[in-house]
């Protein structure tokens, strides 16, 4: 006992001081040193009841850490030559400061002048999408009915429940206070199409980005997520009113539209939110993902949520999302979300945009007795289509990932770890910011005049 109590000791100062949520937004304008950092460095009692985290290889880690001893000083993380020694495959420690180290790493002028455009595009769309509608993940389920119920709708609600049941069980799930996971991911734009010609990445999975990405959530709907890759980092977050993002290209804004979870979070990672989200859903068949025989789920975002999330000359027409849940073990396995924004520029020419974001989930493990889908990969792809055919245009990424840690009811989590930025800046950013600039040239500068004429209606009422 004594030693458990240790590790997690020594765990949660490596959390404290290289992954906390409040450390990594201290320097922001207008912002107080969070107190939940001095919180969380006070010494716990011996009664304290600690959230139990998957790690890897946790015998050595439990063996090596008693009451009262340090970590050592050494080097850690992933080795510069490719190697491995025994000692860098402590996770508690390791990947916390290779996660950070991202964020500092400078990379030479000429592959920053070269990969500049493709790391922006790849985590503009991939970083920190959002998932399709509102959910609070702290509302029941609905009950399974089959009078007066459509058959597509009693067979979605029948399914979702197999998948709470497989996940852990809604009474454990609703145990979960705070949740934490850290991973680390590679990304890749591996292939740019147009009506003429199609230029593939010649480096193929060696030219991709590598990074890690650390993510804290805590009921009623807060979330936050940092991701680091390239030298260049995302960070986006909620406190349960609103939903910010800050990239190093646009700085720090409001999200359009309601307040939605994250959609990394749907990947595996919080079952209770995913079954919540797929409470309005429908059962549309059947298919067959990866030799896997799976239910189908369809959800449809309100014209109402839509047209929140629009903004002047760009609307966005439809987004629907797929859960593919496995006839077998019951659990989700492939997710697949699409949506489409009509953009109006000012010379008249209409461009759609269509976003496809296909993930797929592996190594479900449970982390006290809650099911937690330990890898996975994720296929996007941007369609640009218009009235001229020669105008078309198809972008291709690809983001693998896996899942280092896991953590729930983390002691000392507070509200305060949610607080946005004091940086953020007044109004909502659009969804069609993150597209590529080459090819929204005409678009941003429509969007821009938008901007202008509500400033200047604004400034005429307040006359």
């Amino acid at each position: 006992m004594e030693k458990k109590q240790g590790f997690f000791s020594a765990l949660k100062e490596e959390v404290i001081r290289g992954l906390s949520p409040s450390r990594s937004r201290t320097n922001s304008p207008g912002r107080a040193r969070s107190p939940i950092a001095i919180l969380l460095r006070r010494k716990k009692s011996g009664h304290n009841n600690y959230g139990g985290a998957h790690l890897a290889q946790p015998e050595p880690l439990i063996a090596r850490y008693g009451v009262g001893e340090s970590l050592a000083p050494l080097m850690e993380g992933p080795d510069p030559d490719g190697g491995e020694t025994g000692d860098s495959k402590r996770l508690g420690s390791a990947l916390g400061q290779w996660v950070m180290g991202q964020l500092s790493r400078t990379p030479s002028m000429a592959s920053l002048s070269c990969k500049r455009s493709d790391l922006r595009l790849l985590l503009g769309v991939m970083g920190a999408p959002l998932a399709p509608v509102q959910v609070c993940s702290t509302d029941p389920l609905p009950h399974l009915s089959i009078k007066d119920t459509p058959i597509e709708t009693s067979t979605a609600q029948y399914i979702l429940q197999q998948y709470t049941a497989a996940s852990g069980g809604l009474k454990l799930q609703n145990t979960v206070r705070n949740a934490y996971a850290m991973g680390k991911l590679k990304m890749v734009a591996c292939e740019y199409e147009t009506a003429a010609k199609t230029v593939k990445n010649r480096y193929g999975s060696r030219g991709a980005e590598s990074g890690g990405f650390v993510l804290w959530q805590m009921n009623p709907d807060m979330w936050y997520v940092e991701l680091a890759v390239g030298g260049s980092k995302v960070h986006a977050g909620c406190n349960g009113k609103l939903v910010w993002r800050h990239t190093p290209w646009l700085g720090a804004r409001t999200a359009k539209g309601p307040v939605r979870p994250l959609r990394r979070a749907l990947q595996g990672l919080d079952p209770r939110t995913t079954a919540s989200m797929f409470s309005d859903a429908k059962c549309i068949g059947e298919k067959t993902i990866n030799g896997e025989d799976c239910f189908i789920l369809k959800l449809c975002t309100d014209p109402q949520t839509l047209k929140a999330r629009s903004e002047g000359p760009a609307e966005i027409i439809r987004h629907v999302l797929f859960g593919y849940f496995s006839q077998k073990t019951g659990l989700l396995v492939h997710m697949e979300d699409s949506h489409l924004t009509r953009i109006q520029s000012n010379g008249g020419d209409t461009v759609y945009w269509e976003t496809t974001i296909n993930s797929y989930l592996h190594d479900y493990r449970p982390v006290e007795g809650i099911m937690i889908a330990h890898s996975g990969r994720s296929v996007i792809t941007l369609f640009r289509f218009g009235e001229a055919a020669m105008s078309h245009t198809k972008t291709r990424m690809e983001e693998a990932w896996t899942i280092e840690e896991v953590a729930f009811n983390i002691p000392g989590l507070a509200v305060d770890c949610f607080i946005p930025p004091g940086d953020l800046k007044s109004g909502s950013i659009s969804e069609t910011y993150e597209l590529p600039q080459d090819e929204t040239g005409k678009s941003a500068i429509a969007l821009s005049a938008y901007h202008a004429k509500v400033a200047a209606l604004e400034k005429a009422q307040d006359n």
